[in-house]
């Protein structure tokens, strides 16, 4: 019986070698989601997981660590047992509505900067980063749909999206940098399932839909199954270059309407802007009046890298909607904040104080 033939490793730098892949973020969910799925990817031979706390994703080596820490260059580099990480996947993003701005723009650059600083110092190929469709912008005169490489026409006015766009700087510069170091961005339209929590989920938890006169929404979602699938074809370096994901097509305002079954609040663009910034600057909201602009102008995205690289959306629009309006069903808020059971019912002590002033201002 002849002996079997030598195993011979693919180079590093071999697209067909097995790959190593590390998650940030990997313990809730997008990250939660996409470390379960690349674990079964065949040629996936190793994922690191990372987080501040293990997670329950099975057969995965989890290390806790703050993203924002130096050392997970040496998580990065592996040692003479393990092989060092091929591509990392940075989904480790605080984009909460209730968190403190200072400290998330803290968490959410400082900690990008580290993660594309240590994967260059550890040989890192591919680093993969998720910011929003929300970088392009919501304006009235935006192409429909967008392409990936239109210009970032978003300001710092709306939520979060001040970090979005430092982050996307970061993931510019890092390759001349950081010569050897391939970075891709993730540029989803609203992110339905999985527990996602932004005002424009929210805008779906109000008893009326808000709609400046005048304007001209169209709505793209992305499901959050969807997204672990295009951060899936990114990390496997089938996609490159700024990539956005979302459903095909568009829904008019009109069609949101009727398929969710809530009327429409218009009021005049003056009114609404000006009634959402005096909210906000009294803390009475936790969104600016920047995330209006979202929900007044288009900015659907067209996907075209993904699709180029063979990969379709398995959600429609109408039916990301609709798990959207489950997943939200029984939650109330008005003006973007979130009601609890009692306020919703009785509009008592301060939550319900808040409420009755929100709703006040907003109706007039």
């Amino acid at each position: 019986m002849s002996s079997p033939e030598p195993i011979v490793r693919a180079a590093r730098n071999d697209a067909a070698a097995p790959l190593t892949i590390a998650v940030t973020g990997a313990a809730d969910g997008v990250g939660a989601l996409f470390t379960e799925r690349i674990a079964a990817v065949p040629g996936v031979r190793r994922v690191l997981a990372l987080d501040e706390r293990a997670g329950e994703t099975e057969d995965v080596e989890w290390h806790t660590l703050d993203v924002r820490d130096p050392a997970i260059a040496d998580r990065l580099r592996g040692d003479g047992e393990s092989p060092p990480v091929d591509v990392v996947v940075h989904l480790a993003l605080d984009l909460g509505l209730d968190s403190d701005p200072a400290a998330r723009s803290a968490y959410n650059v400082r900690g990008t900067q580290t993660v594309l600083t240590a994967a260059a110092a550890a040989g890192v190929r591919r680093v993969v980063l998720c910011t929003s469709a929300m970088v392009y912008g919501a304006l009235a005169d935006n192409d429909v749909p967008l392409s990936e490489d239109a210009d970032l026409r978003a300001t710092a006015d709306a939520g979060g999206v001040d970090d979005l766009l430092e982050i996307e700087r970061l993931a510019e510069r890092a390759p001349h940098a950081h010569p050897g170091l391939t970075v891709t961005v993730l540029r989803p339209a609203v992110v339905v399932g999985g527990g996602a929590d932004t005002a424009l989920t929210r805008y779906f938890e109000s008893p009326r839909l808000l709609v400046v006169a005048g304007s001209q929404p169209r709505w793209q979602f992305c499901h959050v199954e969807d997204l672990v699938s295009a951060l899936e074809y990114a990390a496997l370096g089938r996609v490159e270059g700024p990539v956005s994901v979302g459903c095909d097509g568009w829904l008019e305002q009109d069609e949101v309407e009727e398929l969710s079954g809530i009327r429409r609040m218009e009021l005049p663009s003056a009114v609404a802007l000006g009634a959402a910034s005096r909210l906000h600057r009294l803390g009475l909201t936790p969104s600016p009046a920047g995330d209006l602009a979202y929900t007044m102008h288009p900015w659907v995205v067209s996907g075209s890298r993904l699709h180029a690289a063979g990969w379709r959306p398995r959600w429609s629009n109408e039916d990301a909607l609709a798990a959207l309006l489950e997943e939200v069903a029984g939650r109330h808020t008005v003006a973007g904040r979130r009601l609890g059971a009692k306020d919703a019912a009785t509009t008592l002590g301060a939550a319900g104080a808040t409420v009755a002033l929100v709703g006040t201002a907003a109706l007039v």
